[in-house]
């Protein structure tokens, strides 16, 4: 489906919707499929939410993290897709311009949120490998508060900035259409800010990370540690699950992460299959909301006994809060 557009008097172009080239009834398949993403991305990533808020044994550094996460996925379900999977479906805007903007700016928010978020868990893990006795003595969960409330806040200002120094918040939106104008130094700055900084010191940190993981195994295996350990080693076991359990929500992460990026940095606007490329990638990079609480499900043993303590409404009984979820 393509857009119509007739130029406008005053140079702006003013876009209908096309006629539906598809049956009705795909057309309903598609927004029933849509609705149930969004209720699926945010009632998972509340859960999390619940979990982590209300059971104090879960109140520990790494899960202020995937709080952090799981509050930026949330936006996502709530803002982010409930706009941008009708854009797609209807092939042109028709939120209006206000939405258009609240659009922009959480898809900016969140998505930068989400990936500084996801560096601070393998800047985590490799702490807590690398040096234990600091993490345990240095890294608490209010210190891991107070950096996550300092990126969200950061990045709420940077993007505020980047949106509102390109015109973004004074420009006039075209009818049927939603774009943000951003400069080419603007783009780069915000390429190396959201993108190739975080990512580049993931993949770096986690590669540090697994190298000490199988450096641990290998002496463990040497020395025949029995289970009857001392306590440090237990703690040092759990550490290292706690590394690869992350390292697979950050593995996937960096999957549905990358060909959005690519697409921008390597197809060009001119090239027919530009447009489709981006809205795939696009999608996939929604997507990834909707695939971290199950991931938790799936990998997370505390986040099934949460789930278990929440449906069978054991979180209503006094001092659930005190339960054992691990």
């Amino acid at each position: 489906m393509h857009l119509k557009a007739m130029n406008l008097s005053d140079g702006c172009q003013e876009y209908f919707c096309p006629e539906r080239s598809v049956s009705l009834s795909v057309y309903v398949i598609l927004y029933v499929a849509a609705a149930a993403v969004v209720l699926l991305t945010m009632c998972g990533n509340l859960l999390v939410i619940i979990s982590v808020s209300h059971f104090k044994q879960l109140h520990t550094p790494s899960n202020i993290l995937i709080l952090s996460l799981a509050v930026s996925d949330l936006l996502v379900g709530v803002f982010v897709m409930p706009l941008h999977l009708p854009w797609l479906i209807e092939s042109c805007w028709i939120s209006g311009p206000v939405m258009c903007l609240v659009y922009d700016f959480v898809n900016f928010h969140v998505t930068s949120v989400s990936v500084h978020t996801v560096a601070l868990i393998a800047v985590d893990r490799f702490l807590a490998l690398s040096y234990p006795f600091f993490y345990s003595e240095k890294i608490s969960p209010t210190v891991t508060c107070i950096a996550t409330l300092f990126n969200w806040l950061f990045l709420l200002f940077y993007n505020f900035t980047l949106l509102f120094i390109n015109g973004n918040f004074t420009g006039v939106a075209c009818p049927g259409e939603c774009v943000y104008n951003i400069d080419e130094v603007s783009f780069f700055v915000d390429l190396l800010v959201v993108f190739l900084m975080p990512c580049t010191l993931i993949i770096i940190l986690y590669t540090h990370v697994f190298v000490i993981v199988k450096k641990h195994a290998t002496a463990i295996r040497a020395l025949q540690v029995h289970n009857s350990t001392s306590k440090n080693r237990v703690s040092d076991k759990s550490e290292r699950k706690a590394a690869i359990l992350l390292g697979i929500l950050v593995f996937l992460f960096l999957l549905c992460l990358l060909p959005y990026y690519i697409c921008s940095l390597v197809i060009p606007n001119s090239n027919p299959y530009y447009f489709f490329v981006r809205d795939v990638s696009g999608i996939f990079f929604l997507l990834n909301s909707t695939i971290n609480p199950i991931i938790y499900a799936l990998f997370f043993p505390w986040f099934r006994k949460s789930l278990k303590l929440i449906f069978t409404f054991k979180v209503f009984n006094k001092d659930s809060c005190l339960m054992n979820v691990m």
